[in-house]
């Protein structure tokens, strides 16, 4: 599965799997998501911390380590951002292509917001602050 063919079949099975399981689950809701916000249902929340300690278990499985280095400086403005992005929009970017596949057409507006969001973010990184991108390609 080292051909590029392979490699795009296998992303397309690993991507409808997880649209699958996320709106199972229920991350393209935008009410489930609004009562996990507003911590009047913690199912969201537990379901959520048992795929990180998952992945946690699968990264010690694996031996994942995190490189070391020094942390970029837009780590915690772009966390807050991103974070306060996805309460007010119901998801984070993923969660509104799901939810425009589903047929929930006012996700588009989403879309739309992080696309500009991104330019945005570009200029004023190049403009005004000149922050070194790494490996966030920013």
């Amino acid at each position: 599965m080292r051909t590029r063919g392979g490699l795009l079949l296998a992303n397309i099975v690993a991507g409808l799997g997880l649209g699958y399981t996320v709106t199972n689950i229920g991350f393209g809701d935008y009410a489930e998501l609004n009562r996990m916000f507003t911590f009047q249902d913690l199912r969201m929340f537990l379901a959520f911390a048992g795929a990180v300690g998952i992945i946690v278990c699968v990264f010690l499985l694996l031996r994942v380590r995190r490189t070391p280095g020094r942390i970029h400086a837009g780590v915690v403005p772009g966390a807050v951002l991103f974070g306060t992005g996805w309460a007010i929009s119901g998801g984070c970017p993923a969660i509104p292509i799901i939810q425009v596949s589903s047929g929930y057409l006012p996700a588009v507006v989403t879309l739309v917001g992080v696309v500009v969001g991104m330019r945005l973010c570009r200029w004023a990184n190049a403009r005004y602050f000149q922050l070194d991108s790494g490996s966030c390609g920013v």
